[in-house]
């Protein structure tokens, strides 16, 4: 179970990789600085939850979140297609595309 601090930072987490992530779709491109460091995120607070790290896993989460309404329209509830750009911003970070 989660301390309270744990759940602080956690939240802290989501907050600002979803903040990076929006400011990163405004430019557009997947390969940029901030497209990473949005990843980069996501990848430290998939840590919380995954006992390994695996590229292939970062990549095929995100494939999830497409295919599955729930998570595309949480994603894509302040701008349409955030989804997909971060599934391309993970295949650019892994070097799996």
């Amino acid at each position: 179970n989660m301390t309270q601090k744990e759940y602080e930072k956690l939240n802290n987490l989501q907050k600002e990789f979803m903040d990076t992530l929006h400011r990163a779709f405004e430019i557009g491109d997947p390969k940029d600085e901030l497209a990473h460091k949005a990843v980069d995120l996501h990848r430290k607070w998939l840590c919380f939850f995954w006992d390994e790290y695996s590229k292939e896993a970062h990549v095929g989460l995100c494939q999830m979140y497409i295919d599955d309404k729930r998570f595309r329209d949480y994603y894509d509830k302040l701008k349409p297609g955030v989804v997909e750009f971060l599934k391309e911003a993970v295949l650019a970070y892994t070097g799996l595309d």
